[in-house]
């Protein structure tokens, strides 16, 4: 019955994975996972377009040290600033990863776009990615007026793990006194536990399966931590005065419920909310371009969110 929620084109894409047989990120060795995730993360994405400034940079981790980031800019000028946190289940992904969808955020938005690559489970486990995601929020202001972007005008954004990641970062932002134009919450875990209807109805065929969810953060959280809100943001005692949202959910995606739970959340706690389910597609859906419409559609949506954003 799930699988008749798909549209034509996402059970094509679903029928291509399954041809393709390759062993799941889950019954692989870290390492591996992340090789085989390096080589086909970008398979079914945009080309990569080409911009005026593309250049590798540094941010600075919670210990310090410096991590790897990537500046993507439409052009010389001084724009306002997105950081963008690559999903992968806090344990696989990276900056090249996602550099096709920062691309077009880039393009689309008009604004600079800066991915970050945060340290990874198991070897960096919870609350690691969030402290050094927090560390590059709060170093960016002072390093974008330095690579002569706009440091007073911030948003921050990621999808999946990212997405939970930058949901937790805009609360800290709002405790911290540092004003956020934006957060793009794209396909996000917000809960502490995977028993929603959508994690019952999509746990298998969909993409993200359950048997990945569940390597993905035993990797990176113990139980005993899950209920924390730096994990889980839906866990968080009050929303209110975090920046304006954007909520893209992915309709046939287990994260689909939790997504639109932490949107009520925030409406209920008076924040700007834009949410925008796509029907009939998966996890991962927006890292599809070549492949289904909704996945342009999804990434033109998030960058006249933030042009606004940034324009008021």
């Amino acid at each position: 019955m799930s699988q008749s929620l798909l549209t034509p084109k996402m059970r094509g894409v679903l029928d291509r994975i399954r041809r393709a047989n390759h062993t799941p990120y889950h019954q692989l060795p870290v390492e591996q996972a992340r090789a085989a995730y390096e080589a086909a993360a970008e398979i079914l994405d945009l080309p990569r377009a080409p911009l005026p400034r593309v250049e590798n940079l540094h941010l600075p981790a919670a210990d310090g040290s410096l991590r790897r980031a990537r500046l993507y800019a439409p052009s010389h000028e001084r724009l306002p600033v997105l950081l963008y946190f690559h999903g992968g289940g806090f344990t696989i992904g990276s900056i090249e990863t996602h550099d096709s969808l920062c691309r077009q955020l880039a393009l689309r938005a008009g604004c600079a776009v800066v991915s970050y690559e945060y340290r990874l489970a198991p070897e960096h486990r919870f609350p690691t990615a969030v402290e050094d995601c927090w560390a590059a929020l709060r170093a960016l202001g002072p390093a974008a007026a330095e690579w002569g972007l706009d440091g007073g005008r911030l948003a921050v954004g990621g999808d999946s793990a990212g997405g939970t990641l930058a949901a937790v970062c805009a609360i800290l932002a709002r405790d911290h006194g540092l004003g956020l134009a934006a957060q793009l919450l794209i396909t996000p875990g917000t809960c502490a536990h995977q028993d929603t209807g959508s994690h019952r109805l999509f746990a298998q065929g969909f993409v993200l399966e359950r048997a990945a969810i569940d390597w993905f953060f035993d990797h990176y959280i113990g139980h005993h931590h899950r209920n924390d809100w730096r994990f889980a943001p839906l866990n968080a005692d009050d929303l209110e005065g975090v920046a304006p949202a954007w909520v893209c959910v992915a309709e046939c995606d287990p994260l689909a419920d939790e997504g639109i739970a932490y949107a009520d959340r925030l409406r209920m706690a008076g924040v700007a909310v834009e949410l925008d389910v796509y029907r009939g597609v998966t996890h991962d859906f927006i890292k599809m371009g070549r492949a289904i419409p909704e996945a342009q559609e999804a990434q033109a949506a998030g960058a006249a969110v933030l042009k606004e954003a940034f324009s008021s």
